[in-house]
């Protein structure tokens, strides 16, 4: 068995192991001790890291719980789950169970066992199913029950599958030779997928029965509600006085008192007059309460004292806390231990109290008794951290990101920090650069500049990394922080994981006076830009070039940079809508403009036009004739003309573009790679494969490897006029010669909760050979240019469709069918959720 300590739960575990948590008034390590018990596990090995002297002093030799206690503790570094194992080999002379120490579950363990046993496993992970697996690791497997794919901790594009791993193995002793000694490693990330490869066999028995991982405060409370309603099987401390009401020893409570089971009361508790305890109300062992104190669903530890007309909702009140006459404590706030909460105040909902800390009588505590709001439990979506302008991304809001940011770096390093020309983003900025200096990291400040300035400027400096803020490109009201790594390309989910965990724990570096960071101002990052994007371009082309360009710049702040560039090369280039002063255009504003951008073109009769948008990193095209080529006919027309000239080379594309990216390629004996759709994914597959030519699509926009790998409009302007120069060609022509596909997509309505079963249930009903898991579920109607593509939405609860063929019925077809199938799964899912949620009081 696991021990751990456990961030999202953290007030309540600064001073115990999250195993020693108390669930209905046991340890959960003693919840799975029992569980062991049950089963016949009586041998039992507990790996310890943080705090191993809690658990040793409560368990002992085990022999008052019925079983036989050993204890290995790490003493300098923690060792990870596998790593913890591998260090006590030699104690495991058969197959043997890991279990985590934080976990409440019921599971069947034996027949777990016999399911090993049975299929000649050499590693059995015990799975299950959840609505929402985006905290879990995601498990596939064969209709034998092999393991052939899982996916720890997917993002929400990535679900393809409701069926998780638990954290419950059978393994035998032979798989840790696998492992090296000493070292940090981890089942899921380092054992498993080697096991995988190297062919062992490996499976995953789904077991029947109720399973939650306590890993956050509302699985917490949830675990207490599920206990007491008997969804679960665990043992109750006291004596079941009614039922669903279970009292322990020597507690008295006031005749005038009401209970609405289901409730438990523990041992020595003194309740007063007229206290009323509503249905879910957990209270530990020696807990005073005082007259009048309303109780709905709070879950109360040992030693509170709780004083007259307290008013607790839902909320989890830690040891030895104090709160004092009158005042409140409402939903989803925790308490830690030993603080007091003084007469009259009132904590808010989903507020947080560090322990030993005191609320004066009167205050309204609105903010987390440390410093900051409380969070959403992710920042980053589907591009950086997104949310309402001086709403949700409000200046305190990002001091406190750029200092999570800033203490996952070394302190004295460099980060570069750019914006868009408005003033939320200005505010913004210089927010997240007082954050990054309180926690001793320097600024290279670039001020306003256009994104593919700041991506191509960070690999000259010695930085480590960049943050760029302007206003979303889709949502003007909206505000857009990305986060790049020292090369330029958007930091990976691990990273991000990283400054969350820093940002929710509120755990942050504090510089000493003398080593506050300071904020420089680079120079020259046009003329660094300009260098860089004059040696790959060809110069001359452009010179001798008789065309005549219309850019329309949408008033971004790309409008103060490529009209510079383009005079530089002698451009005939007709420039509107370029002032900064104006507002961010709405998505209405911008078809109003590009409309008149055809306009002009067909007047000026030029040889293309184009809408910049997304503080440079986006364009939609307008032909001769004035009309607008984007989306899928973007992407297409661009790898038509980039494979034209490099032949045999590859490009790099989203998984929902459309097959006609494959017809071209076929042209120009070319390869394309597909990536998951996003921009880190497209940015990494672009840097990490030779010979790329070109990434992206019509609708993120498109990557030049050589020049730098984040999405750059500007270049693309550029290039365009380079290429149909050389090769002759105008944008209408090149659009006639493009395959014939038909390619259309539509949203669905699908719950957060939902997407996980739904996922799984397209995987399991169509056949293997005709699936490609590398976003979403993608499904091959036999021929390769006809598929279906489900793709969870990152950022809102929706599903989108794409459908693509040569055969524009089968397209209409296919949307109707997969929108219907859908939608009946959706309807049927939250159909059993109501009558679940019915059946509960």
């Amino acid at each position: 068995m696991a021990g751990g300590s456990g961030t999202r739960l953290r007030p309540l575990t600064c001073d115990l192991p999250k195993p020693m948590v108390p669930v209905l008034n046991h340890p959960i390590a003693e919840h799975i001790l029992n569980l062991l018990r049950r089963h016949h596990i009586t041998e039992i090995i507990a790996t310890l890291h943080y705090l191993p002297d809690v658990m040793r002093d409560y368990f002992q030799d085990g022999s008052d719980f019925g079983v036989q206690m050993t204890y290995a503790v790490e003493e300098d570094q923690p060792l990870g789950t596998a790593g913890c194992v591998k260090n006590i080999v030699e104690l495991l002379d058969g197959t043997f169970l890991v279990i985590s120490g934080d976990s409440i579950t019921d599971f069947d363990l034996s027949a777990a066992i016999r399911f090993h046993r049975q299929k000649k496993s050499k590693a059995t992970l015990v799975l299950t199913r959840v609505p929402n697996p985006i905290e879990f690791g995601v498990v596939i497997t064969d209709g034998n029950y092999r393991i052939c794919r899982f996916l720890e901790k997917p993002s929400t594009s990535e679900i393809f599958s409701d069926t998780v791993n638990t954290g419950i193995y059978v393994l035998e002793p032979e798989v840790l030779d696998y492992l090296p000694a000493n070292q940090e490693t981890d089942f899921s990330r380092d054992l498993f997928p080697l096991l995988l490869e190297k062919g062992e066999p490996m499976y995953g028995y789904v077991a029947e029965g109720y399973w939650c991982d306590v890993g956050h405060l509302d699985a917490y409370r949830d675990a207490h509600y599920d206990g007491l309603q008997r969804k679960v099987k665990l043992e109750f401390s006291g004596e079941e006085r009614s039922p669903g009401l279970w009292i322990g020893q020597n507690t008295y409570i006031d005749q005038s008192a009401k209970i609405e089971p289901p409730v438990l009361i523990g041992s020595n508790c003194r309740i007063g007059p007229r206290v009323q305890i509503g249905a879910g109300t957990v209270i530990g062992n020696n807990v005073t309460i005082g007259a009048d104190a309303d109780l709905k669903r709070p879950i109360i530890w040992n030693g509170a004292i709780l004083g007259e007309e307290v008013h607790l909702r839902a909320c989890v009140i830690a040891r030895g806390t104090r709160v004092d006459r009158r005042a409140h404590v409402l939903e989803g706030a925790v308490v830690g231990p030993l603080s007091t909460i003084g007469e009259e105040a009132q904590v808010s909902p989903g507020v947080r109290i560090w322990p030993s800390k005191r609320v004066e009588p009167g205050a309204t505590l609105n903010i987390n008794l440390i410093w900051g709001h409380a969070a959403q439990r992710n920042l980053f979506g589907q591009r950086g951290v997104s949310g309402l302008a001086n709403i949700d991304i409000t200046p305190e809001f990002a001091v406190k990101l750029g200092a999570a940011y800033g203490s996952t770096l070394k302190p004295g390093s460099y980060v570069a920090v750019s914006r868009d020309q408005r003033s939320i983003s200005r505010m913004v900025s210089r927010s997240l650069i007082a954050g990054l200096m309180s926690v001793g990291v320097n600024v290279q400040n670039l001020e306003a500049t256009a994104i593919p300035l700041a991506r191509s400027i960070v690999p000259t400096l010695s930085i480590a990394g960049g943050i760029h803020v302007r206003v979303h490109p889709d949502r003007p009201d909206h505000i857009l922080i990305e986060f790049f790594d020292h090369k330029g390309i958007n930091i990976s989910k691990a990273r991000e994981k990283k400054i969350e965990g820093a940002y929710f724990k509120e755990d942050f570096r504090r510089a000493q006076i003398y080593e506050i960071g300071n904020v420089v101002y680079a120079n020259q990052v046009v003329d660094i830009y300009g260098t860089c994007f004059e040696k790959h371009l060809n110069i001359e082309a452009i010179r001798h070039s008789s065309s005549r360009v219309v850019i329309d710049y949408a008033y971004a702040v790309s409008g103060a940079v490529l009209p510079q560039l383009l005079a530089k090369f002698g451009c005939d280039a007709v420039v509107l809508n370029a002032s900064l002063t104006q507002t961010a255009p709405t998505a209405a504003d911008r078809e109003s403009l590009l409309t008149q951008l055809g306009h002009v073109v067909e007047a000026l009769k030029a040889t293309f036009g184009v809408q910049v948008s997304a503080n440079g990193e986006q364009l939609i095209l307008v032909d001769e004739a004035g009309n607008p080529i984007r989306g899928e006919i973007l992407t297409a027309l661009m790898v038509e003309v980039i494979l034209s000239h490099h032949p045999r080379s590859t490009v790099v594309v989203p998984v929902h573009a459309s097959s006609a990216v494959e017809q071209i390629a076929h042209r120009h004996d070319s390869r394309v790679i597909r990536t998951k759709a996003n921009p880190t994914a497209l940015m990494e597959a672009c840097h990490t494969n030779p010979n790329v030519v070109l990434g992206g699509s019509g609708d993120m926009g498109f990557i030049f490897p050589q020049l730098h790998p984040g999405f750059d409009a500007m270049f693309c302007i550029a290039k365009l006029i380079e290429m149909l120069t050389i090769q002759e060609r105008s944008l209408s022509q090149i659009r006639a010669e493009l395959p014939r596909v038909t390619h259309k997509s539509c949203s669905v309505r699908c719950p957060w909760t939902a997407k996980g079963a739904l996922m799984r249930h397209l995987v399991e009903t169509h056949p293997v050979d005709r699936l490609e898991l590398v976003d979403g579920v993608k499904i091959f109607n036999y021929h390769h240019d006809n598929w279906v593509l489900i793709l969870p939405d990152a950022g809102e609860p929706l599903v989108h469709i794409y459908a693509n063929s040569s055969d524009r019925s089968w397209v209409d077809e296919t949307l109707r069918d997969y929108r219907l199938r859908i939608q009946e799964f959706v309807d049927e899912n939250e159909q059993r959720e109501e009558a679940r949620s019915e059946s509960e009081y």
